[in-house]
């Protein structure tokens, strides 16, 4: 199994604290910077806006060749759930750069806690199943009412990836567990700060949690009873506030290696300030 473990997103201003990744670079370097450290990243500018070709060819050059780019579907598709052809023919088309580069990932669909399990979400799931036939889609469904076998069951005859969280102990919500519904496994870590999941004002107040040893420690033995079951898995951390993810994939890859399952350090060349 290879592991690839980034963020949730690369453009992060917490970054740039003394010490941390960003420390004195432009922002138009983030980018590079961030490929230096880590192996994977998810894309969130395109839930805002579809980027075009062009925007893609620019991650394609600036990450080098050294990161995988899980590219997040645009909100049409997963909050507003009215997409067009035309964002169709966007959504798919635009990241041919990356596909060119051998640099993408699964895409994202990330729905909201409102995206209940009822016959008609089931239908819409299905009509998005199709119309990205032939190309990997992890499917994050926040609502416990998802959190069954035989969803996961229906998801892997129709080739979706089950995205597995780990979500704050708030309730109502899946399950802290790595499921496997094909070859590509989706690990999604937004951080257990449950005084703030509901309450907190922004994704960075929900986010603001970093894990401890022991907690990496429980996802690496997670994750190491999947190995054989899986070719790929993306482990991607929405913890990015403060940097508490930086200082969590250290010690997830240390917690990995510690079980036999790879998860090297890239190697940053002359910007060694992470790790």
């Amino acid at each position: 199994m290879r592991v690839y473990i980034g963020c949730g997103g690369y453009s992060n201003e917490d970054w740039t604290a003394p010490g941390l990744i960003y420390e004195g670079v432009r922002k138009d370097g983030y980018l590079d910077a961030y490929a230096r450290h880590f192996d994977a990243v998810e894309l969130n500018s395109s839930f805002y806006a579809i980027p075009g070709l062009k925007a893609f060819e620019g991650m394609a050059r600036k990450s080098g060749g050294r990161t995988r780019f899980a590219v997040k579907l645009n909100r049409a598709f997963t909050h507003d759930r009215a997409p067009t052809d035309a964002d169709y023919d966007r959504m798919l088309q635009s990241p041919e750069p990356l596909r060119d580069a051998g640099l993408m990932g699964p895409y994202l669909a990330q729905f909201p806690y409102s995206f209940h399990r009822t016959a008609d979400n089931r239908k819409y799931l299905l009509g998005l199943a199709e119309r990205f036939a032939g190309h990997e889609l992890a499917v994050e469904l926040r609502h416990a009412s998802w959190d069954k076998p035989e969803v996961r069951e229906g998801m892997g005859e129709f080739g979706l990836i089950w995205v597995s969280p780990d979500y704050p102990p708030v309730g109502g919500m899946p399950e802290p567990q790595v499921h496997v519904t094909g070859d590509v496994g989706y690990l999604r870590l937004h951080g257990r700060n449950e005084g703030s999941w509901w309450e907190g004002k922004s994704a960075a107040e929900r986010h603001d949690y970093r894990y401890n040893r022991a907690e990496m420690d429980e996802w690496a033995e997670k994750i190491a009873l999947v190995a054989e079951d899986l070719s790929e898995l993306y482990v991607f951390f929405q913890n990015t506030t403060k940097g508490h993810a930086l200082k969590n994939i250290p010690m997830l890859r240390e917690a990995l290696n510690a079980r036999g399952v790879p998860a090297p350090t890239p190697d940053p060349g002359d910007d060694g300030r992470l790790l």
